[in-house]
């Protein structure tokens, strides 16, 4: 997974926010559950806007924190599709910081997320847009 560390962002932005005191550990670093649920928002959101469906989140494989999160960065989540099943859709997610919303953006988290396609009763639906 570390070829993402010399080519910058890969995929679209699906969520930017700004890490806030609330969101510290005791070391004064952002919580890595924060990040991972920045993450899950993000994910879910490309993964619903895909299946034209809700998605809901069935698994996190692969997670890597590379650097920590600050008080004060401009969090980006950039994601993009890795797989699509006949209920499910793989998003690889990368989370980008801009340390002080300033300077070179710096990858600090990547996953892969899974997430199963539902109708309104929570039943698994067929996604029927499979192109990548």
């Amino acid at each position: 997974m570390t070829e993402t560390h010399t080519q910058g962002p890969q995929g679209e932005i699906s969520i930017r926010v700004m890490a806030m005191p609330a969101d510290t550990n005791a070391l004064g670093a952002i919580f890595g559950g924060w990040v991972l649920g920045q993450m899950d928002l993000a994910g879910g959101i490309h993964a619903a806007s895909h299946a034209g469906a809700r998605a809901v989140t069935v698994a996190v494989d692969a997670m890597k924190f590379h650097k920590p999160v600050h008080v004060g960065d401009e969090v980006t989540c950039y994601t993009r599709i890795e797989r699509i099943g006949r209920t499910s859709i793989a998003i690889k997610i990368e989370t980008w910081v801009r340390r002080a919303r300033h300077g070179t953006p710096l990858l600090v988290t990547e996953g892969v997320f899974t997430y199963v396609a539902v109708d309104s009763t929570n039943r698994p639906v067929e996604i029927l847009n499979k192109q990548i």
